[in-house]
């Protein structure tokens, strides 16, 4: 137990800093007069002080994490942060009479927070301004991930970030060294985050929504979120240029940080096309968008322009696992929605602020079954498996298999355990598969005209545990059931 002191010390730093994050609800319902400000301050409070309580606490313990330290420590801040994110929202909303139970409030921030997208609320557009500022906020925090902005800021306080940076980066990302210090790479990580961010609420701002919509929605979609704050999501603009621009700036959200950083570090963009996971996640989102947007034409469901714009959008929209929804696609040709949800899990880039599996471990399947296959006709050939240029080394082909064998294990045992419950399969299968992609919307009972209230709190719960699942990427939180992960 008292190996876990250390984890609890930093835990406790995190707590401190994430309750600043409060500053920016609480200031919009004072500028607003909402008279619901001193929620935010109680709730800020709290939080600082069982921050502090661990952060002094502990502080004796003071010494570098090891990486078991590291998959300790972001599996319970994914797990602790939901409680503190929760208390605004149950405290605003019994405030102004939309009472909400501590099942609701919890699955509502953790899908703030690992940009699932998946909501309980109604009548958005009549909630207080700081409650919506408060949602958005938090997926724009979990978006390149809370621990990659403390890696920024924790030496300052005498804490080393290389562990924290590889338990939180997805995919093989955290092996990448892109500068010689992780600070530094986690700081530039967050500069190209920042720069996005501000270009996409700008673009949002110009194209015609108020200056607060435009930072809500640049909020949830440079992070890949897709909450809104409005009962009918995107369609409440009906704008042709808005969605354009939502469009583009999923797209970029999709690739892999690391490139954007790089190019602006080298000053050269040639670099992009190079990277095989770009490619390969650009190409499918549009060429999926397109196939979609030609199916819908082809039956007839809208002419080729409206196609155009409703089966590219959403395609890309559902693919990048943001969720932001114009009209209501489980009316369209089944084929189209159910592509889309499994398009949630292979069509964003590792690095990227999207879920899912990530485009490379796709990548390196194919690429791993087309050398099998090649064996079976020349069993003497020597053919390595290649991304680019570079020669994927076969612990890293071992540990794809491995992720995708327990990833598969996770939507069965999941889904099995909602059909228990009894509700339908399409609804439970598509609920565990949004849930684990961090996508939001599924199909059946939650698609985009409907929402997660309408399962149990038992059937909640399970959701939940797939949003941490698919955050944590299921590995780092599998790892800790292991009897050996425990022996020193």
């Amino acid at each position: 137990m008292r190996d876990l002191f250390p984890v609890l010390r930093v835990l406790g730093m995190l707590l401190v800093m994430f309750a600043l994050g409060m500053l920016l609800p609480l200031g919009v319902s004072w500028f607003r007069g909402e008279h619901v400000w001193r929620l935010y301050l109680l709730s800020m409070g709290v939080t600082v002080t069982a921050g502090l309580l661990l952060w002094l606490g502990m502080n004796r313990f003071r010494r570098e994490l090891q990486p078991r330290h590291g998959v300790i420590l972001v599996s319970l801040v994914w797990m602790v942060l939901p409680l503190c994110a929760s208390l605004p929202l149950m405290l605003v909303l019994h405030q102004v009479g939309v009472p909400i139970s501590f099942t609701h409030a919890y699955f509502e921030a953790v899908s703030g927070l690992t940009t699932s997208g998946a909501t309980v609320l109604t009548g958005l557009d009549s909630l207080p301004m700081s409650i919506n500022i408060w949602r958005t906020f938090l997926q724009w925090l979990g978006g390149m991930g809370i621990l990659i902005l403390a890696v920024a800021v924790l030496p300052l306080l005498g804490v080393g970030g290389s562990q924290l940076f590889r338990a939180e980066a997805a995919g093989p990302i955290k092996d990448t060294k892109l500068t010689p210090r992780m600070t530094e790479t986690a700081k530039g990580l967050w500069g190209v985050y920042g720069v996005f961010s501000l270009a996409c609420g700008l673009a949002f701002w110009a194209g015609g929504m108020t200056p607060m919509d435009a930072l809500m929605h640049m909020f949830t979609t440079v992070s890949l979120g897709g909450l809104s704050s409005h009962d009918t999501s995107f369609a409440y603009f009906d704008s042709p240029l808005l969605e354009g621009i939502a469009l583009i700036f999923m797209l970029l959200a999709s690739c892999n940080f690391a490139l954007y950083f790089v190019a602006m570090r080298k000053g050269q963009l040639q670099g992009f096309w190079r990277d095989p996971e770009m490619r390969a996640t650009i190409g499918v989102l549009l060429g999926c968008g397109l196939f979609a947007a030609l199916l819908l034409w082809v039956k007839g469901v809208y002419a080729p322009l409206d196609a155009l714009r409703y089966g590219l959008f959403h395609v890309v929209s559902v693919a990048t696992t943001t969720g932001f929804a114009t009209v209501d696609y489980l009316q369209w040709p089944v084929f189209v929605p159910v592509m889309m949800l499994l398009l949630s899990g292979v069509a964003t880039s590792a690095g990227s602020t999207g879920g899912g599996i990530k485009m490379v471990r796709m990548l390196i399947l194919l690429k791993q079954a087309r050398r099998e296959l090649t064996r079976l006709v020349h069993p003497r050939a020597v053919q390595p498996v290649r991304l680019g240029s570079s020669v994927v080394d076969n612990r890293m082909i071992f540990s794809v298999l491995a992720f995708m064998l327990v990833y598969g294990a996770t939507v069965i045992i999941l889904s099995m355990l909602l059909l228990l419950t009894d509700l339908d399969p399409v609804t439970a299968f598509s609920a565990i598969l949004a849930s684990v992609h961090c996508m939001g919307p599924g199909l059946g009972g939650i698609g985009p005209a409907s929402n997660y209230a309408v399962l149990t709190d038992f059937q909640m719960w399970i959701c939940t545990l797939a949003m941490l699942l698919g955050r944590l990427e299921i590995l780092s939180f599998m790892a800790l059931l292991t009897p050996s992960f425990w022996r020193r």
